[in-house]
C-alpha cells in the first residue's frame, strides 16, 4: 500500500525481484527475506511472491516462511510482516536433515515460537483502553489487564525518550495546532492524523505518506527517541544528529523493529545448532507433507 499497490511493477517490487537475484547468483549458505503483508495477502501481490519463492527453489533453496507480527516480540507496535527464511540445500544436509527434494522447510522443524512473548492469537484479545479526550499533558493511570510492557508510554520511561539525543528532533507544529488538539488521545482510524494512546501500542510506525503521528499527550508530533522507542530500540541508541528530519523518520519507518529482529536471529541460530531432530517438538520424517509443485503455489 506504501507503494502505491503497484507490487512487481513498483519500485519496491523491482527491488524484491533484484534482492531475489543476487542471492541466486551469490549463493549464501542462508538469507532472511523481509517484506509487508500486502505481498502476501493480496491475490496479484502473493503470486509475484510465489513465483519469487520458486525461483529461490530452483537455486537450490529451502524455505520456511511465517506471518509475523511485532507485537509477539514485546515490541509496543502493530506491525505484520512476511519474513521468508531459506537455506541452501547442503546446509540442509549437513544438519543431518532429509528433505528428500522437497521445497519447503516444514515448520514442524523450525521453532518460531521459541522466542516470542506474547502469542497472536492473545495479544489483542486483552481489553486494551480505546480513546480518552486530548487534554494537555493530562494524567491517566494504566488501566489494569493488559501488559504494559507492550504500552509505549512504558517505552518512553524507560528509554527516557524526554532526555535522549534525539529528543529535540521533530516536527514542530505550525498553523495545524488547533487541528492536533482536535484528535483523542488514542484515535488512529483516521488515514492522516494518528493519536497514539499512552496506555496501548502503537499503530505501524509507518511515517511519511501524509500520515502524522501525534503525541498521546503534548501538543505535537512524536519525536525521533520517541519513534525509535516504538521500534524497540534500546535506551542508548540514537541517530546522528546531521540527519535530516525525513531522513530520520524515514530510517526508523523502513526498519525492522529491534526486538523482533534480535527474536529472529535466535530462531534461526537455535536450528542452526539443533542436532538431534527426533525430539518431542520435531516430528518424524514420514510426516511430512507432499511437494509443493509450482502449479500448486501458483
Amino acid at each position: 500500500m506504501g507503494g502505491k499497490n503497484r507490487g512487481r511493477e513498483g519500485d519496491n517490487g523491482k527491488l524484491s525481484a533484484c534482492y531475489v537475484e543476487l542471492i541466486c547468483q551469490q549463493q549464501p549458505d542462508l538469507f532472511l527475506f523481509e517484506n509487508v503483508k500486502g505481498l502476501w495477502s493480496t491475490k496479484k501481490h502473493r503470486t509475484f511472491f510465489e513465483k519469487l519463492k520458486y525461483r529461490l527453489i530452483e537455486a537450490g533453496y529451502v524455505l520456511i516462511e511465517r506471518l509475523i507480527n511485532a507485537l509477539e516480540y514485546g515490541v509496543p507496535q502493530d506491525r505484520d510482516r512476511i519474513i521468508l527464511i531459506g537455506f541452501k540445500n547442503s546446509l540442509i544436509h549437513d544438519l543431518g536433515l532429509k528433505i528428500r527434494k522437497r521445497e519447503h522447510l516444514l515448520s514442524g522443524f523450525f521453532n518460531w515460537d521459541k522466542h516470542t512473548l506474547y502469542p497472536k492469537s492473545k495479544v489483542f484479545s486483552y481489553p486494551w483502553p480505546t480513546t480518552n479526550p486530548f487534554r494537555k499533558d493530562y494524567s491517566i493511570p494504566c488501566p489494569g489487564g493488559i501488559p504494559q510492557d507492550l504500552t509505549i508510554e512504558s517505552w518512553f520511561k524507560n528509554n527516557d525518550v524526554l532526555n535522549h539525543p534525539n529528543a529535540e528532533h521533530f516536527f514542530k507544529p505550525g498553523a495545524g495546532i488547533k487541528r492536533f488538539e482536535s484528535v483523542d488521545e488514542g484515535d488512529d482510524s483516521k488515514k492522516s492524523y494518528k493519536r497514539l494512546h499512552r496506555w496501548r501500542y502503537s499503530p505501524t510506525a509507518c511515517y511519511g505518506n501524509n500520515e502524522v503521528h501525534l503525541h498521546p499527550y503534548k501538543v505535537r508530533r512524536l519525536s525521533v527517541a520517541e519513534s525509535l522507542a516504538i521500534q524497540s530500540l534500546p535506551k542508548n541508541f540514537a541517530l546522528p544528529a546531521h540527519l535530516s528530519l525525513t531522513n530520520m523518520f524515514k530510517t526508523i519507518g523502513n526498519g525492522v523493529p529491534y526486538l523482533a529482529s534480535k527474536a529472529l536471529a535466535l530462531t534461526i541460530a537455535d536450528f542452526l545448532e539443533t542436532t538431534q531432530w527426533q525430539s518431542p517438538y520435531y516430528p518424524k520424517m514420514e510426516q511430512l507433507e507432499p511437494p509443493l509443485t509450482f502449479e500448486a503455489m501458483t
